[in-house]
């Protein structure tokens, strides 16, 4: 599976386009899509007067991309949905620290590389969406459950190649071990049959539906279907809460400076601004994402994140225990 991922990110990352930047133009390389950060991009260059570039694609591409380029990158910024993919940029030392004045008092330090090399922008829970028609939300305590023998035909799930399935294996590995996420996997493989996808807008879809019952995502995929379709039986369920649970996954969206940027204060600048009360709104807003700043509520219709019980792995560690997951996911065969 990695031999073919790595030949088909190859490909991607030749294929992308060789732009005719110019030299005023801050470059960003985003890995999230178009639709979810340009209206924060727009926002950036309407107040600032600086003029942005955009290049979308996968996140490992653009990694690729910066690799291969070196010091000829015109690209100024990396943007993940992932912390953890931008932790590997980090290691590669593809990025660089960003000295923004009032960082370290904005964004707390959990959602930063130790260097301030990577800086979260907005937050994201995994959560277990139900239809409400056929689940209590009694009947799941921990996404453990969702392996169990009584979901059989009853669940979606993401595909192998999905990063938040990566990411949610990963911290579940780093505090069950091996043996607990493997059966977990095997659980997941049988119940969930055909059900299997590589959008979690399509999981969503799929139990809105009532052609599955439940299924992993993260929370703000629920929080767009119900905006489109606020009749959908569908809620999120925050898991593995209590003294015995383990927390729900919670992962970031973040930004790095390009250790070869050639506008480094306007890098800053954009920084600045998508830590600031007014780009930590639209994140919350616009995208129904958690805002990273304490000053900035999430919007109202979102669980409130300081009454959930976050998992303790620390999302620097998202990139070490990457590998590993996909040897355990191999294994078990998920595709």
């Amino acid at each position: 599976m990695r031999i073919l991922f790595s030949f088909f990110v190859v490909v991607a990352t030749l294929s992308l386009p060789s732009w005719g930047y110019t030299d005023d133009t801050l470059v960003v390389y985003s890995g999230r899509a178009e639709r979810l950060i340009q209206p924060v991009l727009d926002a950036f260059q309407t107040e600032s007067g600086i003029g942005v570039q955009m290049l979308t694609a996968d996140s490992t591409a653009l990694i690729n991309r910066l690799e291969m380029e070196g010091t000829r990158t015109p690209a100024d910024v990396l943007i993940t949905n992932d912390s953890g993919t931008l932790e590997r940029a980090r290691e590669l030392q593809l990025l660089q620290p960003a000295a923004v004045a009032g960082l370290e008092t904005t964004i707390p330090a959990r959602f930063r590389a130790p260097d301030n090399s990577w800086i979260g922008l907005s937050g994201r829970i995994w959560v277990v969406v139900y239809n409400t028609t056929m689940v209590s939300p009694d009947d799941i305590s921990s996404i453990l459950d969702l392996a169990e023998p009584k979901w059989k035909e009853k669940i979606a799930i993401p595909s192998a190649g999905s990063i938040y399935l990566q990411t949610g294996v990963s911290v579940i590995r780093a505090i069950k071990g091996d043996e607990v996420t493997a059966a977990f996997l095997r659980g997941l493989k049988d119940n969930a049959g055909s059900f299997v996808y590589g959008k979690n807008r399509q999981i969503v879809t799929a139990v809105a539906r009532g052609e599955v019952a439940a299924g992993p995502v993260n929370h703000y995929y629920i929080n767009r279907h119900l905006a489109k379709h606020p009749d959908a039986p569908i809620a999120p369920l925050p898991t593995d809460q209590g003294k015995q649970g383990m927390g729900v996954v919670l992962n970031a969206a973040g930004i790095g400076v390009t250790a070869h940027t050639k506008h480094l204060k306007q890098a800053q600048a954009l920084i600045r601004f998508l830590i600031s009360p007014q780009g930590q709104r639209m994140f919350a807003d616009v995208n129904k994402e958690y805002p990273l700043n304490p000053d900035v509520t999430a919007a109202p219709e979102l669980l409130p994140l300081q009454s959930i019980q976050v998992a303790g792995v620390p999302l620097s560690r998202l990139a070490e225990l990457r590998d590993p997951t996909m040897t355990v996911i191999e294994d078990v065969g998920l595709r």
